[in-house]
């Protein structure tokens, strides 16, 4: 199958849990589908209304800590933001020396990171990335994948083992933005691979035994 790969480092990472508020903020470990469908907006530098979509990838960092952060919490009057805030101080999963590989087969899609729009980050706007290559592979199919790791697969009819999260899949470009096509998620960091027995293809290149990337099959037309 022939794909056109990104490859993207950062220093930081972090994916905040939707909908999680608390004076701790963990992260995720893999970015959901609609935040790589956010990297791809920023790339191209405008909002793309996909139809239907075929989108691969896997995420690894090199460990995991915390920080305080100090944020400001503005008040709100009729809906509207005002210039009265207070600060507070916050604790801050991150994730260090991150690298996230988007497989695409649309190659408009992945000549936008030549030359990206909008800065790219991997999660909060200090998490700056830094396109590294792109690339056009021929990866081998597999029928029965036996390696997923750093991915997120839907949990519906895989019932793969992993941390099991509802996630949107994108977000409208109104304001206020809502949530698309939100359902259950298997989480599978890539310290946890697990065998899929799906549809998959095969990078060899990932880490030393490869790695097995499940192709997500993205059709919002149900939503325009």
């Amino acid at each position: 199958m022939q794909v056109h790969v990104v490859d993207i480092s950062s220093w930081t990472a972090s994916f905040r849990y939707p909908n999680l508020i608390s004076g701790v903020q963990p992260t995720l470990e893999v970015p959901p589908v609609s935040t790589v469908l956010g990297l791809i907006n920023a790339a191209a530098g405008q909002y793309l209304n996909h139809q239907k979509l075929e989108l691969g990838y896997y995420f690894q960092f090199e460990a995991k800590a915390s920080d305080l952060e100090t944020i400001y919490q503005i008040d709100s009057s009729n809906g509207r933001a005002t210039n009265n805030a207070k600060s507070n101080i916050i604790r801050r999963e991150f994730l260090y020396n991150a690298r996230l590989k988007i497989y695409l087969t649309d190659k408009t899609l992945a000549d936008f990171f030549r030359q990206p729009y909008y800065s790219l980050v991997l999660g909060r706007m200090n998490d700056l990335a830094t396109v590294d290559s792109v690339a056009t592979m021929d990866l081998p199919e597999v029928a029965y994948s036996s390696r997923i790791a750093g991915q997120v697969v839907p949990f519906k009819e895989n019932h793969l083992a992993g941390q099991i999260q509802a996630l949107p899949k994108y977000f409208t470009d109104t304001f206020p933005r809502q949530n698309v096509g939100t359902e259950p998620y298997s989480i599978i960091s890539y310290l946890t691979p697990v065998k899929g027995n799906l549809p998959a293809i095969h990078d060899e290149q990932v880490g030393k035994q490869g790695i097995d990337i499940y192709i997500h099959q993205l059709d919002f037309s149900e939503y325009d």
